[in-house]
């Protein structure tokens, strides 16, 4: 049985559908404008980049291609060993059984964190945010990568699949900590229908993904999201 942090709040796509998250990560934002609008604030060259919850850390290469540390940390055992296997040679990561209420890294030694799709942000985050303060450095900054869920189709979708999620509540949360925004206008791109059709059924409830499925046309989503980041 995978070790799983206590107290980590579970992914109901990427922990039940590892490989079909993979396809997902590989349709998401194919112009890079994700990581563009990050680095137009804070560029992660020769830097020690965090990435929170890494997930099998897709993204952790991409980082260590410039970065001079890179840190994953993922609560689910399972995924964490995956980000291993696939940094393996890489000698400036290092991946970590971990959530972000309790990052195993010194004071005031990260420069650029991230953290994508990891969890629900919002509300009841903050211990996660009290640690992410602790370890980063001055000059640093911190970004969120989130679904932007008062925007188009998939934000429609999964506003259904959630409803208990408050797109109010989050906006007003993230407004008290002093966090700044911008939208991000993403999208998903695929090589072919069943990929297409196959993240869809893990993102929503089968009700939801089969009228999303109907709905969406062609080989690619609009994926509206925002960009929220803080400087130390």
């Amino acid at each position: 049985m995978s070790r799983i942090v206590k107290g980590a709040i579970p992914s109901p796509n990427i922990w039940n559908s590892p490989k079909v998250y993979e396809v997902e990560n590989r349709a998401v934002d194919p112009e890079g404008h994700a990581d563009s609008a990050i680095a137009a604030v804070r560029p992660w060259h020769g830097a020690h980049v965090l990435d929170i919850g890494c997930g099998t850390g897709y993204h952790l290469p991409f980082y260590a291609s410039t970065a001079a540390k890179v840190t994953g940390v993922e609560p689910h055992g399972d995924l964490a060993a995956a980000a291993v296997r696939r940094c393996r040679g890489l000698a400036n990561v290092a991946v970590h059984v971990a959530g972000a209420q309790a990052v195993p890294l010194p004071d005031a030694s990260v420069d650029v964190a991230v953290a994508r799709w990891a969890y629900f942000f919002g509300p009841g985050c903050e211990p996660g945010l009290k640690e992410l303060a602790r370890v980063m450095r001055r000059g640093g900054a911190a970004f969120v990568v989130d679904l932007d869920a008062t925007r188009g189709a998939f934000g429609r979708w999964f506003q259904r699949t959630v409803p208990t999620y408050s797109a109010s509540a989050v906006e007003a949360f993230w407004v008290k900590q002093g966090w700044r925004r911008r939208e991000l206008d993403l999208r998903m791109s695929f090589t072919d229908r069943a990929d297409l059709e196959a993240v869809l059924r893990i993102e929503f409830t089968p009700e939801v993904a089969r009228e999303a499925i109907a709905e969406t046309a062609g080989l690619s989503i609009d994926y509206p999201n925002v960009l929220r980041w803080r400087e130390f």
